[in-house]
């Protein structure tokens, strides 16, 4: 009897699943596999909510699976693809189906699995579902990306989209397999992960968008940037594992009301994508390298981590993040702009403070939001600076986010807790500034100015 491999890395669910699909119709018994890299548990050992995440999700989908009559199998070990090509080799697997990926370190897996299983005849599939459109479907002219977002959605709104996947009506798994079992929590971090975590899994997903979309879709643009009213989807961690189909969430709410600029927010995830499949040392160096001669500060650094910075809604950002595993999407524009542009600290140290705590991290689009308001990505608008207490101002009017988050300020009213006064500070044990936010501006030009009349070809 034939037998085939559905390999699971970002796509857990059964729902629109490409490469599933493709395994259940290649042969009459599937092998749905997840292998655990010990290369990246080691790595990401301390960034417990994405495991606790990624926990979540593999005990939903062997649920899943198991009601369609299979189980999911596990394994764990290093090299990844010598354990992949293990358990091949004992299932008598001729095919292995997996999703394709765009991060540095997901290519190279796969290549090296390619190479493996090519030496044991074994035919390795890649299947678009991590995204809406694949990287490349869409290219400029002389170019092989867009590096700038208009442009690309006008081309990603045209593009053709495949097919849905069907979902296996059952799932046949070869006799006398084991199944192994999805490790406890502890047995993947010693870490704690965020008390206010979301449950993973593509049923906490699906439950999630039921919810949201009747509710706040149709308000969704006027409602998005309103902090304290936390009216976003959050539906990026369920999109980062592949608990939900990017894909088939742009089929079902294209059309409807107020879904324009929803559907753009998973062009966004597009765009960084095919930037990161591009240039994958995007990840960890500048994609525009500007020259930046960043300050090395670990105390202002260490503020902002624990959300001690003296600006209440930078502060209420960095404890939600803490607190829930998320954070707010106007909120991390905020707290990253305070980073790279008032304390003028390395974006690096930013992006990785987030991907140890997001049960969301995605290396595309963290790291490339990150770039792309430190300037050295993709913003036209490269020296873009947010003041921290206008935006807290303007998007938490009433101070209801800074009260939720940063309680030594909530009895004060509305009309200062964005900006706080001296004796209020002591009062409520709350911080002076980090820094004169008018001051750091100023300064923080000042370097640009330098730094571009020091570089080649400038007088």
């Amino acid at each position: 009897m034939a037998v085939s491999m559905m390999l699971f890395t970002r796509d857990l669910r059964l729902t629109d699943n490409p490469a599933l699909s493709a395994a259940a119709a290649a042969a009459a018994a599937v092998v749905p596999a997840f292998v655990l890299d010990e290369d990246l548990l080691r790595h990401g050992a301390a960034h417990a909510s994405r495991l606790s995440f990624l926990h979540d999700s593999l005990q939903d989908l062997d649920r899943s699976l198991r009601a369609a009559g299979g189980a999911l199998v596990i394994r764990r070990g290093s090299p990844w693809a010598a354990a992949v090509i293990e358990l091949a080799r004992q299932a008598g697997v001729t095919s292995i189906h997996v999703a394709d990926d765009v991060s540095g370190y997901a290519q190279a897996r796969l290549a090296q699995l390619e190479r493996a299983a090519a030496g044991e005849r074994m035919a390795v599939t890649r299947h678009p579902g991590v995204t809406v459109v694949p990287p490349g479907t869409v290219r400029p002219a002389g170019r092989s990306v867009f590096q700038v977002f208009t442009p690309y959605y006008r081309r990603w709104q045209e593009a053709r989209r495949r097919p849905a996947a069907d979902r296996p009506a059952a799932v046949t798994l070869p006799a006398g397999l084991a199944h192994g079992q999805i490790p406890s929590l502890s047995g993947l971090t010693s870490a704690r992960p965020a008390a206010g975590l979301q449950a993973g899994g593509e049923s906490a997903g699906l439950a999630r968008l039921r919810s949201w979309v009747p509710d706040s879709l149709g308000d969704y643009d006027r409602a998005r940037d309103d902090l304290a009213a936390d009216r976003s989807s959050r539906l990026s961690a369920y999109l980062h594992l592949g608990c939900l189909s990017p894909a088939a969430i742009e089929a079902e709410l294209s059309g409807q009301p107020g879904s324009a600029p929803f559907v753009r927010q998973l062009a966004w995830r597009d765009f960084f994508g095919q930037l990161l499949a591009d240039r994958p040392d995007a990840g960890h160096r500048d994609y525009r390298d500007r020259g930046d001669d960043w300050v090395c500060d670990p105390g202002a650094l260490e503020a902002w981590r624990a959300g001690q910075t003296g600006f209440p809604v930078v502060d209420a950002a960095m404890r939600q993040l803490a607190a829930e595993g998320f954070m707010h999407n106007r909120a991390r524009m905020i707290a990253a702009s305070f980073l790279t542009k008032d304390l003028y600290l390395d974006w690096r140290a930013g992006a990785r403070h987030f991907m140890t705590l997001l049960a969301d991290g995605d290396v595309a689009s963290n790291q490339l939001n990150w770039q792309w308001v430190a300037g050295t990505g993709t913003d036209t608008s490269a020296h873009r600076i947010l003041n921290p207490t206008r935006q807290g101002q303007r998007f938490d009017p009433a101070g209801d986010y800074v009260r939720r988050y940063v309680p030594e300020l909530a009895g004060l009213p509305a009309g200062v807790i964005q900006e706080p006064d001296e004796a209020a500070r002591r009062r409520c044990g709350y911080p002076a500034p980090l820094v004169d936010h008018r001051v750091a501006v100023t300064e923080y030009r000042a370097r640009q100015r330098a730094g571009r009349a020091t570089r080649p070809g400038r007088a």
